[in-house]
């Protein structure tokens, strides 16, 4: 056997042999000669140069990284500059000093600065105290308003309630139609008008056209409710009037359906109707943060901007989210808390107003059961009377009637508040709703159908909310040199780019 020294020099010299590459040592070194090397080793100079160069490439980045953070702390300073923090006073350390501090390191700088969260709750009142401006002109518009409906149709029915046999009858009738006469015009043009000449802004005007509206439906049930009889009587039967109090109590509890009973509750829980309106205000407060954080910002601006397809739906697909907020909140304040406010205060005991609608997977279903308040009076006035006019078997004629008398008051309502016309609602209820009622009917069951509702709302929603904003905002920057019909029905948001 060989010895042990002689095994090791012999597999030395074959591992040699197998890597003909000089080692990083043996470069450094310059050594032109090692054990098994075959390949002809790199040049002193060569490798001088190698070193060199490497130098000059670190030298040009940090040259170049640094000119970089120069120009970032000079754009940083500025802003600061032109934003200084809150109770203190603006940065004056000039920029040159900023770099000067900088230490090259391999990871992203970090630069604090003062800043908000994105959707920090902060309680900015300039939306709220702008939208319920004038607040006291509205309240005392009401008044009139609700004067109105208290005595023109209680005293109209009266009048017709004589017998007629009595030569007094007709003189009765015709003051009975003048009183409503006066009655619709104060109803339909006082709250108009106070709009129009004071400038009313938004939510002071929703204030006006709901008790517009509710009123008028309300005298319309009691009318319609009450009139029955009176045009049954014959000869010099009388006919007995409904007492003022159940008149009285119908226009401020919550129903749009007459009737002189309704089932009472024994007693009045005030702090349920404290807490319903403290939720309700806490709903309008959460609704003016949505619209401050979420749409004020994409659309403050978005008319200024050249119109494409592209931005366009982008804006419909970003207003989705603010858009179905707005409705749930729209629906928890009003159908729930303001409702159930009135309900508890008056001891009403027939509490549904709504129904379980989100779990419709038909459009038919979510109509009846979104507002179960409106339905019926819509269901009792204008569907069955329709059926009575048009005939049993006229069904698609009476539900289109429906349609449309709920299209074009939600159209009325959405021009009274914002100033304009823009039928987004209007073909959206009517031409769009009323398809999406007849195809997703109630033979439609199962989760995929109410996935496919809840999808349909959301683009709904963002749709309204993104074209009724950037109306909005483009009558703001392209004010009209006058005011005229053509003006306020001729959307300005087609043609606003300035």
């Amino acid at each position: 056997m060989e010895p042990r020294a002689a095994q090791l020099r012999k597999r030395e010299g074959l591992r040699g042999e197998q890597n003909p590459f000089p080692r990083e040592d043996e470069v450094s070194s310059g050594s032109a000669e090692s054990p098994g090397n075959t390949e002809v080793p790199r040049s002193p100079d060569l490798v001088q140069w190698t070193r060199h160069m490497e130098a000059v490439k670190t030298q040009l980045l940090a040259q170049a990284q640094g000119q970089l953070l120069e120009l970032l702390d000079r754009a940083i300073w500025e802003a600061m500059q032109s934003h200084p923090p809150p109770g203190g006073p603006p940065l004056s350390t000039p920029p040159d000093s900023l770099s000067k501090t900088w230490k090259p390191s391999l990871g992203k700088w970090k630069v604090f600065i003062n800043r908000k969260s994105l959707l920090e709750l902060m309680l900015e009142f300039d939306l709220l105290i702008f939208s319920f401006g004038q607040l006291p002109l509205a309240l005392v518009t009401w008044v009139p308003m609700f004067l109105s409906t208290l005595l023109a149709p209680y005293q109209a029915l009266r009048l017709w309630a004589r017998p007629r046999a009595s030569a007094a009858w007709m003189l009765g009738v015709g003051l009975g139609c003048a009183l409503l006469a006066a009655h619709t015009a104060v109803l339909g043009l006082l709250p108009l008008h106070v709009a129009v000449e004071y400038q009313l802004p938004p939510a002071s005007r929703c204030i006006l056209v709901f008790e517009q509206v509710r009123l008028l439906m309300k005298s319309y049930s009691f009318l319609r409710e009450s009139v029955t009889g009176t045009l049954r009587a014959t000869g010099g039967e009388c006919i007995r009037a409904p007492s003022f109090s159940s008149y009285l109590y119908f226009l401020f509890c919550p129903t749009l359906i007459y009737r002189e009973t309704y089932p009472r509750t024994p007693n009045v829980r005030w702090n349920y109707v404290a807490k319903n309106f403290a939720q309700a205000l806490g709903c309008v407060l959460y609704a003016c943060f949505i619209l401050g954080r979420l749409c004020v910002p994409v659309f403050a601006n978005m008319s200024r901007e050249p119109f494409s397809t592209r931005a366009l739906m982008l804006s419909i697909m970003h207003a989705t989210l603010p858009g179905i907020f707005l409705l749930l909140l729209i629906f928890f304040a009003f159908l729930h808390c303001w409702l159930n406010a009135f309900a508890e205060m008056l001891r009403f005991g027939d509490r549904m107003f709504y129904r379980d609608w989100w779990n419709s997977t038909s459009f038919s279903n979510y109509y009846r059961t979104w507002n179960v308040v409106v339905h019926d009076w819509l269901y009792s006035y204008v569907y069955q009377d329709g059926l009575w006019l048009l005939g049993g078997r006229a069904r698609g004629a009476a539900m289109l009637s429906v349609f449309l008398v709920s299209a074009m008051v939600h159209e009325y309502i959405f021009c009274f508040v914002l100033g304009f016309l823009y039928p987004v609602m209007l073909i959206l209820f009517f031409v769009i709703g009323g398809l999406l009622n007849f195809m997703m009917h109630d033979r439609h069951t199962g989760p995929v159908w109410n996935v496919l509702m809840w999808t349909l709302l959301f683009l709904g929603q963002g749709i309204q909310v993104s074209l009724y904003c950037q109306e909005w905002y483009a009558r703001q920057h392209c004010p009209l040199p006058q005011t005229t019909f053509w003006s306020l029905v001729t959307p300005q948001s087609w043609s606003c780019h300035s």
